[in-house]
């Protein structure tokens, strides 16, 4: 089924309403969803919402949030979330961080206390509208196993960057660091669908394509898959994220950081408080001429845009160009959810006394 993205955004506005989020809180909330299915990113928009609710319903979320910096310089702050949808906590740090560049060249924010945070490139990108260039990070569920391990010590850990440009659409990089996000397992195992060998393993650390191996004690790999293909720069990238997340923020890390899901408790020894994130943000005049640097940056880009092919008819894709084509795609045709999705939603808006009638607005 194709649902308008307006109409998706407005049900679940009023979803995290009913919780009792504030409306600004819940129409943040709610647009940091839609932008990520609007981008393509189907495993971080409303095929989540039901997992935030479950996690309000366990009190392992907090709908009416005290955050507080709790530890700041001119340069950098620690926000505690208050257990805050990570949804909403991380605009907040971001916003900080772009008010101290504002002030003084860059800002560093690092939060504890939080929840999953949905996209790391919607953070990022609010950084854009001020000419400067955003960083955004979080750890996750730990899911992931360093190489040469079958322990499970680290989540996706995804890294954002966001980079403004002058007549060429921004550079924009969201990765995870691990060879796939673990919403891309999700997806294929709502298709009854094989994982590509190289995404996971299973509980004794061999390769596997069962993409329900998570659920049996098995685990996601770094970038790279394996050793001899890099998975050893993948682990580092993904422990750095946990490092500035948590460690430094005093969230919980590695394998303590509390699981997504409500089915399964978080540690019951936490070293830290809720989930950790880690943004950033610097004016670019702090280092050169801002339209100096943009008018580079477009030079990059076609530069780059324009590399000879080893397939004619290929091209070179900049960091964000299709999530940047998707979204112009889905807000004019809608955005297509798969039916366990649409029937999830459903009974969500059951359990809360409300409608879910998209086709009025297909």
């Amino acid at each position: 089924m194709t649902i308008s993205s307006t109409y998706l955004k407005e049900f679940t506005q009023q979803v995290f309403e009913k919780i009792g989020c504030s409306p600004a809180e819940a129409e943040l909330a709610a647009d940091c969803l839609n932008q990520a299915d609007l981008r393509g990113v189907d495993s971080h928009g409303v095929a989540r919402l039901s997992g935030y609710i479950r996690l309000w319903e366990k009190k392992r979320l907090n709908a009416k949030p005290d955050m507080k910096v709790v530890h700041e310089t001119p340069s950098t702050a620690v926000l505690d979330a208050d257990l805050a949808l990570g949804l909403v906590a991380g605009p907040k740090a971001m916003q900080i961080a772009i008010d101290k560049a504002k002030q003084v060249g860059s800002g560093w924010v690092a939060v504890k206390n939080s929840n999953h945070y949905g996209i790391a490139a919607y953070h990022a990108m609010m950084a854009l509208e001020e000419d400067m260039i955003g960083i955004s990070m979080t750890n996750a569920s730990p899911l992931v196993s360093p190489t040469f391990s079958k322990s499970r010590f680290l989540g996706t850990n995804p890294i954002a960057v966001a980079i403004p440009a002058k007549t060429e659409p921004p550079f924009i990089m969201d990765m995870a660091t691990t060879t796939v996000a673990n919403g891309k397992l999700e997806v294929l195992q709502r298709k009854g669908e094989d994982a590509p060998l190289g995404w996971a393993q299973d509980k004794e650390g061999q390769p596997t394509t069962d993409a329900f191996t998570l659920k049996k004690g098995g685990a996601m790999l770094p970038l790279g898959g394996d050793r001899q293909h890099g998975s050893h720069k993948g682990y580092c990238l993904g422990a750095m994220v946990d490092i500035f997340s948590a460690v430094l923020s005093g969230a919980n890390y590695g394998p303590w950081v509390p699981p997504f899901v409500s089915f399964l408790d978080p540690p019951a020894d936490p070293v830290g408080d809720g989930i950790g994130h880690f943004f950033g943000a610097f004016r670019i005049d702090a280092f050169r001429p801002a339209e100096d640097f943009k008018s580079h940056m477009d030079n990059w880009i076609k530069t780059f845009r324009n590399a000879e092919t080893v397939n004619p008819n290929d091209q070179v894709l900049i960091p964000g160009d299709p999530e940047r084509e998707l979204t112009a795609e889905r807000q004019q045709k809608g955005i297509p959810l798969q039916q366990a999705v649409v029937e999830d939603l459903k009974q969500l808006a059951a359990s809360l006394d409300l409608t879910f009638n998209p086709k009025q607005h297909a």
